[in-house]
């Protein structure tokens, strides 16, 4: 099995697949819970740091219910590191729909590698902007080349059409001679993360490395952090609700393995990073799949954030913390991810 060595900071713990007596996880499929990973339901004492907490405690004064108009309103965000070549464009394929991406390449230098990056969203917004400094990060922590995928959404396309949209661009890249065989690897945040993973999973697109941050994988949200930590963090169990709803309206499909990575093998899953936040309502299906992939001999790496809540890739704006455990993430994802075929 493949394996990262095991660091641990302040903010966060990295924890290696390949160790045994393994006490810092939680083995969710069984109700055990292991020592050093927090389970509190109030631990506001771990917040990781006082830019972070001054962030939640403006949050909790808006308690509007989502709406798509709201959610898809443009927002100004500061603007990530500049990039060689960031160009718009479509990828098409004969049996499917053209997909609009946004890539970003180091121009006078030899590609290292590529990484696909699929946005967060709760399913229902976030698009190539929301999105455009996480993935110019990437590039530029990692040298390497970064293509974001501006999949359709829900409820106007629930699932699989995002599923579908990825894996086009994903067999466009695999089969582009200019490529040369260099790694593939695919990214995804939140709602990301779970379109990532499936669409991982078609064999002829054979990506090298998947990278899953605060993975929204259990779509029947029965998870007992959705609960304990339902409120107040910057993610709300209703809102939760809501969006699985639009992506996946019938009970079935939430529950179905064709949705839901925790029901059913992982021998096709690429070696996968996953990164889950102690302050997250999807921590605990996050940690379960930890488990699940590092009982498949799939698990690279394991980041567990102290602290910290979701969205942890697009609050480096907000919190230092978040900057500097995201940065670190990237970097090493990319590390990984270019010596993948070494």
């Amino acid at each position: 099995m493949e394996s990262e060595d095991c660091h641990e900071t302040d903010a966060s713990v990295s924890i290696d697949p390949a160790r045994d007596g393994r006490d810092d996880l939680v083995d969710l499929s069984f109700g055990h819970r292991r020592e050093n990973v927090p389970m509190t339901a109030d631990p506001a004492v771990q917040i990781a740091d006082p830019e972070l907490r001054a962030w939640l405690a403006d949050l909790a004064a808006d308690d509007s219910e989502p709406s798509i108009t709201r959610l898809r309103q443009h927002r100004d965000r500061p603007r990530g590191p500049e990039i060689g070549e960031v160009v718009d464009f479509t990828v098409s394929a004969p049996s499917s729909v053209p997909v609009r991406v946004r890539a970003y390449r180091h121009t006078g230098e030899a590609n290292r590698a590529t990484c696909v990056y699929v946005h967060g969203g709760g399913f229902v917004f976030g698009d190539l902007d929301s999105h455009d400094r996480a993935c110019r990060r990437l590039a530029d922590l990692g040298q390497i080349d970064v293509v974001a995928v501006d999949y359709r959404r829900a409820p106007e396309h629930p699932a699989p059409a995002a599923i579908e949209d990825v894996r086009t661009v994903l067999a466009a890249l695999r089969n582009d001679p200019e490529r040369d065989d260099l790694p593939l690897g695919l990214a995804g945040d939140s709602a990301g993360a779970l379109i990532a993973f499936l669409a991982s999973e078609a064999s002829d697109n054979a990506v090298d490395r998947l990278l899953m941050i605060n993975p929204n994988v259990d779509l029947t949200l029965s998870m007992p952090s959705i609960k304990t930590l339902g409120s107040g963090w910057g993610l709300s169990s209703r809102d939760l609700e809501w969006f699985v709803t639009q992506w996946a309206p019938h009970h079935e499909q939430r529950e179905h393995p064709t949705l839901n990575p925790l029901q059913r093998p992982l021998g096709t899953i690429p070696m996968t990073t996953i990164v889950t936040s102690d302050l997250d309502p999807l921590r605990d299906e996050g940690l379960a799949l930890g488990e699940h992939l590092r009982n498949a001999g799939r698990l690279a790496r394991h980041d567990h954030l102290n602290g910290m809540v979701h969205g942890v890739i697009n609050l480096d704006f907000v919190s230092p913390t978040a900057r500097s455990q995201g940065d670190r993430i990237l970097r090493e994802f990319a590390e990984d991810l270019v010596a993948a075929k070494r």
